[in-house]
């Protein structure tokens, strides 16, 4: 009997191994193939970025025609609106407006601003100065234009606007 006993766990022993042998291969074979779902997913991702890319690149060429053409009926308008000579026009599809940007002031030397500005025209934070535009500009105003070394007064435009009224407001 004793024989029989290690027979039967030599063969149990056999069985072990072929079973683990056997479960080490599943395991590779299941590694194997997550690896492959991961590598067509990447592959995926990278497929729909060309694809994005693409389109993109489609839309650009499709949108900057479309876009020249909008901008030369702007044009077109903006001239219509200065030839009349009004400031705003009032139309069925959208108002065309002719408004002035107001005036801009720009340090270009603060140095020498510094040296020449009083105090009206600097704002004082501690352990910092700053130039305070808004009053630089009414300064300016006041005066005249008389200039100011080290800034430039940037007159404001004229600046054609147009408002486009919308679909659901012309149902109405």
């Amino acid at each position: 009997m004793i024989e029989e006993k290690s027979f039967i766990d030599e063969l149990l022993a056999e069985a072990g191994q072929k079973e683990e042998l056997q479960s080490e291969a599943y395991a590779d074979l299941l590694i194997s193939e997550v690896g492959k779902l991961e590598a067509e997913i990447a592959k995926n991702f990278q497929t729909a970025e060309e694809e994005i890319n693409i389109i993109k690149e489609w839309s650009l060429k499709k949108n900057s025609v479309i876009q020249e053409r909008a901008n030369l009926l702007r044009l077109k308008l903006e001239s219509f609106i200065k030839e009349s000579g009004k400031k705003t026009i009032d139309l069925a599809n959208g108002t065309l407006k002719m408004r002035k940007m107001p005036d801009k002031v720009e340090i270009t030397d603060m140095e020498i601003f510094l040296a020449n500005a009083n105090s009206q025209m600097l704002t004082v934070i501690p352990e910092q100065v700053k130039a305070d535009l808004t009053k630089i500009k009414a300064y300016l105003k006041m005066t005249g234009g008389k200039p100011i070394a080290g800034v430039t007064l940037l007159e404001g435009k004229e600046e054609f606007r147009l408002t486009l009224k919308s679909q659901e407001a012309k149902a109405e």
